[in-house]
């Protein structure tokens, strides 16, 4: 999102190597406290060095972004600005932006150019301020589960749910053929318009930590199964969606009582996903005061 609010701001992006950039942006796979030169056999490291040391380095080190939509902390990579899903974090060089920000239709903001490929559309904010609606109660009661593993907590999620209902899954674990989640040969979106449910838990859980699966379920005329942590109503209304997570302690079985109440899941209906309407500008504010320090 960082280079598409930057090209919305009017600035002109050339991609170099990281030697010759004026802005540095580190995401979550870098591994930040490898060893240079750790491919290099030890006898020769001492003459390659002496080698690297030769090519013109800058005089200004570029500045340091890091920027992740994975479930890490803000300071996970030493930078000099952070974006990340922490809550609480006051330093004015971190912007918390959860992940299913940057699934959303900007365009009345004045920001375009981000995409959705795997749901197959940006989310519209009036959607998800409106009901659920009744229609997912004339769907099929079964849940769809789009994975590409069934690790921990999934496996304890997906048995728990599919003692209740019908569980359909999809993706890499449940047909071999599909390499990776890019080349699923479907839509999200599509997928669930067969389903009243969707089982989409959090890969983890911490304060802050809520992606786009519960917004995408909800935008699909679906009720999302969720697994995630109480300080998730910092973001969505926590009436809208099944949360799993606090029925840990007594096997699931609460969720068999909401299912097989039907008062309890018209009530479902009723309720939207998001209670304020959110905005994208304070970000684009937060990448210009970056870009302007990068660029003095």
């Amino acid at each position: 999102m960082l280079p598409i609010i930057a090209q919305n701001l009017g600035y002109q992006l050339i991609w170099v190597s990281p030697s010759q950039a004026d802005l540095l942006i580190l995401g979550p796979f870098i591994k930040p406290n490898s060893k240079k030169l750790k491919w290099c056999p030890k006898a020769l490291r001492p003459m390659v060095s002496s080698i690297l040391n030769l090519t013109p380095t800058r005089q200004v080190s570029p500045l340091r972004v890091f920027h992740s939509a994975e479930n890490l902390r803000h300071d996970f990579v030493p930078a000099d600005y952070s974006i990340s899903f922490d809550l609480n974090i006051t330093l004015p060089t971190h912007f918390r932006l959860p992940y299913w920000m940057e699934m959303i239709d900007w365009s009345h903001e004045g920001i375009t150019g981000n995409q959705n490929p795997r749901y197959g559309q940006l989310m519209s904010i009036e959607r998800l301020m409106q009901p659920l609606g009744t229609h997912y109660l004339e769907k099929p009661k079964a849940a769809a589960f789009l994975s590409s593993h069934i690790r921990e907590p999934r496996k304890t999620l997906f048995d728990a749910v599919q003692k209740v209902i019908p569980v359909r899954g999809f993706g890499a674990f449940f047909n071999q053929d599909i390499k990776n989640h890019h080349l699923s040969g479907f839509l999200k979106q599509e997928v669930l318009q067969d389903f009243g449910f969707n089982l989409c838990p959090e890969n983890g859980m911490y304060p802050g930590y809520y992606t786009e699966k519960i917004p995408e379920a909800f935008f699909a005329d679906c009720l999302p199964i969720t697994w995630t942590d109480e300080n998730v109503r910092v973001d969505f209304n926590p009436d809208a969606f099944i949360n799993l997570a606090p029925m840990s302690w007594c096997n699931f079985s609460l969720f068999q009582e909401i299912v097989q109440n039907s008062r309890l899941l018209e009530g479902y209906a009723s309720q939207a996903l998001l209670l304020e309407s959110p905005s994208i500008l304070p970000f684009r504010d937060f990448v210009k005061g970056v870009l302007e320090d990068a660029s003095s």
